[in-house]
């Protein structure tokens, strides 16, 4: 089940324009104080930037919303990139976009196209996902079905982790959680009824679209 959509992981875009250069930052971010130490992580960095605006949506139905436009003129920066964020109907994401000011005035226009062009740039380089529930599922088995539950995974929409060698191996069996008994039924077949279920865990998976 799609639980809500995000970005992929952090990723940087640069934009110049009119001699103006626009630095975006985007970074996953599963709460506001996450968010809010991301902010303060890249105006520390970047501290000696002309601008640092700030914008995050955060929860699984978009309810945490904030933006400043960081000394710009009201309007032209922080509300455009949180309205950009919104319109992809992203979440749990903050952006900041970096300004060395150019020494040409953009107006309130073009301020706002500059800053919604570099966040969006960003948000294309983090690549947009899907958050699914997701099962982990752990079994010991024999060596003797090792290779055969390896080579059928991709094909069987699951993904085996954190697997160690012991006088048996165990495994964590991934998956969407509407496939966990699928899987489950998959490897007591492979096995013979023999693999020893060790636990299941509900999870969070990122999806790219």
């Amino acid at each position: 089940m799609v639980l809500y959509k995000s970005i992929y992981e952090y990723a940087e875009a640069e934009y110049i324009v009119e001699k103006s250069r626009f630095i975006a930052h985007a970074s996953p971010a599963e709460t506001t104080e996450e968010a809010k130490l991301f902010v303060a992580g890249i105006k520390e960095k970047y501290k000696d930037a002309t601008h640092n605006v700030p914008a995050f949506i955060v929860g699984p139905g978009m309810e945490h919303q904030w933006a400043s436009d960081d000394g710009e003129p009201q309007g032209t920066s922080g509300m455009p990139i949180l309205k950009l964020i919104s319109s992809e109907e992203l979440t749990n994401l903050v952006i900041v976009v970096t300004r060395y000011f150019g020494g040409i005035k953009l107006g309130t226009g073009g301020l706002a196209r500059a800053y919604t062009h570099a966040a969006k740039l960003a948000i294309e380089q983090a690549g947009k996902c899907e958050v699914r529930e997701g099962s982990a599922i752990s079994y010991s088995f024999d060596y003797s079905y090792l290779s055969k539950l390896q080579s059928i995974a991709e094909d069987s929409g699951y993904q085996m982790e954190n697997i160690t060698y012991t006088d048996v191996v165990s495994a964590t069996f991934s998956c969407m959680s509407e496939n966990s008994e699928q899987i489950k039924s998959l490897i007591a077949d492979i096995t013979g009824g023999k693999a020893d279920l060790k636990s299941e865990e509900k999870t969070l998976a990122k999806y790219k679209i």
